[in-house]
């Protein structure tokens, strides 16, 4: 059970009145669910749904050291997006589902996200507003970047968390 009385979805749809177990297009192999993140993730999607990014954190207190250093950063959390998907970040209007916590059960394979089985009702939705913003009042260092490939490196090879999202729309590895 988390620790949270909802979880969230977002979506460029303000109109979803339930969520249905589905079969993920980008993960034919798990079984049909209904996904949502939990509030200390939820930077995770503060994007355009198909817009590729990479996101790193530090696990613990002890690895801070090493993130900034490698980060080259005093930000606790760092996204990068590719420069093409700025204007997209800029315009796009986002909304915040919040789900009922009661209805999901953690998925181990992923830090913060949570999934059920059966359909899902939201208790409400809110536009999320600006994402630049957004992400300047969380102190969350945003990246534009011509090539997430260096980053996506980066983010693999040390010790903090990542999320590497949507790849298969970044532009070819240089």
């Amino acid at each position: 059970m988390p620790t949270d009385e909802v979880l969230h979805h977002f979506s460029e749809d303000p109109s979803i009145e339930r969520f249905v177990p589905h079969v993920p297009r980008t993960n034919p192999g798990q079984p049909p669910a209904v996904w949502a993140i939990d509030t200390d993730h939820a930077p995770l999607y503060w994007f355009p749904r198909d817009c590729p990014r990479v996101t790193a954190w530090p696990r613990r207190p002890d690895d801070v050291p090493a993130f900034r250093t490698a980060w080259h950063t005093v930000a606790h959390r760092v996204h990068a997006i590719e420069a093409r998907w700025l204007d997209r970040l800029r315009t796009v209007v986002l909304y915040r589902y919040d789900l009922p916590a009661t209805a999901f059960r953690p998925w181990p394979e992923a830090e913060g996200q949570w999934i059920s089985r059966r359909t899902v009702e939201p208790v409400s939705v809110h536009p999320v507003g600006d994402l630049l913003a957004l992400h300047t009042r969380s102190r969350v260092e945003l990246r534009s970047t011509p090539s997430l490939w260096p980053l996506w490196d980066l983010a693999r090879a040390g010790p903090w968390s990542f999320s590497i999202v949507r790849m298969r729309n970044a532009a070819p590895r240089p």
